[in-house]
């Protein structure tokens, strides 16, 4: 098939340092190429890929120091991805609602994978007006708020099994890894590691638009023995942060449509520990890979349990439910089914064979 992978242009593909969807783009198109599909990827210039490159802007821009408008690159791109030329088989989007109207109007087939949380009043009239677009949801409980959608399937997120490694001996420390910002409680998670008296090694990043909440709220209780702040980490640099660490803790007060590092945790090892929000349930099994909890202190005695956990359990996981291979295996389904590619019929067992030629 030939398909048009369309990626946000806040971050490179994959990202050098924070950046869940691009890094998911990634994964995707790698893992599309390999498996023998033309693929191309719209994205900011410095990303890196064996798919063909239509680069929008020459840098990612959250870190560009060239673009000052952030619209006309965004611009260019629905222009050029969504053109009528019949260049493509199918469109796979992920700029959420933004090309929606585009999409609507394409003789190419467009399918939209939503990364983000879809529970807010403002996008209900978005989705109704264009309610007969193909999509798809990275858990069930994202799709939540809008059940009636054009669903095609909840595809969860995975990453190459060769990324992180199993850390097998427990870890002396806590670990947040993601972004700082009210909604992911990484004060909560401060209170919980002095609690315990754990330390808590905090790899995040910090937003323009959250640098007042993190000099306010954040950055006094870093004035603690017990707590580092790391700053963001990169992919190499997440196997030895995740592995080492004793568990991960993620008490985000928001419906958390997927959460990456929660795979990226398990993926080395490393138990989650995390509220009962939007996709938690799904991801972390309570008990064998994490603890799923409903309050502070549920949290805080979680802790307390991680050493009844088998680390190895928590890879097994992670092979067995998260894998690229399976992701895109999920995908490649559902352009099938939109562009009305029959499913090959797998060829007949030794077993049934025999069954066949017997019944004859």
């Amino acid at each position: 098939m030939k398909i048009a992978q369309v990626a946000p242009l806040w971050e490179s593909v994959p990202p050098v340092l924070y950046g869940g969807t691009e890094r998911v783009v990634s994964f995707i198109t790698e893992e599309l190429v390999r498996q023998g599909h033309e693929v191309t990827l719209f994205a900011s210039g410095d990303s890196t890929t064996k798919a063909h490159l239509v680069p929008m802007c020459p840098e990612a821009l959250r870190l560009s120091k060239v673009v000052m408008n952030y619209d006309a690159p965004m611009i260019a791109m629905l222009e050029q991805a969504f053109n009528p030329s019949g260049e493509f088989d199918l469109i796979h989007s992920h700029l959420e609602f933004l090309p929606f109207p585009l999409a609507k109007r394409s003789r190419t087939p467009v399918l939209t994978t939503l990364h983000a949380r879809l529970d807010l009043p403002e996008l209900l009239p978005v989705f109704r007006k264009f309610a007969g677009l193909p999509l798809v949801s990275i858990s069930d409980a994202q799709r939540e708020p809008i059940p009636w959608a054009n669903w095609q399937a909840t595809i969860h997120h995975g990453l190459p099994q060769d990324l992180y490694t199993l850390h097998a001996d427990q870890g002396k420390y806590l670990v947040f890894l993601g972004r700082v910002a009210p909604e992911k409680g990484l004060d909560q998670a401060i209170e919980i590691a002095k609690r315990v008296d754990m330390p808590l090694r905090i790899g995040a990043k910090i937003d323009p638009s959250n640098a007042e909440y993190y000099r306010e709220v954040i950055e006094p209780l870093l004035d603690h023995p017990l707590i580092e702040f790391v700053g963001e980490v990169t992919d190499l640099e997440k196997d030895d942060f995740l592995g080492d660490a004793y568990a991960m803790l993620a008490p985000y007060d928001w419906p958390e449509p997927f959460g990456l590092v929660f795979i990226e945790s398990l993926a080395c090892g490393t138990p989650v520990i995390a509220y009962r929000r939007g996709s938690v349930p799904e991801i972390i099994d309570h008990g064998v890979t994490g603890f799923v909890c409903d309050t502070m202190e549920d949290m805080t005695q979680s802790v307390r349990h991680v050493s009844l956990l088998n680390r190895a359990h928590c890879r097994q996981s992670f092979d067995a439910r998260f894998s690229v291979e399976r992701m895109v295996r999920d995908y490649v389904r559902v352009y099938e089914r939109i562009l009305g590619i029959p499913t090959p019929i797998p060829p007949l067992s030794e077993g049934e064979r025999s069954g066949v030629a017997a019944s004859g």
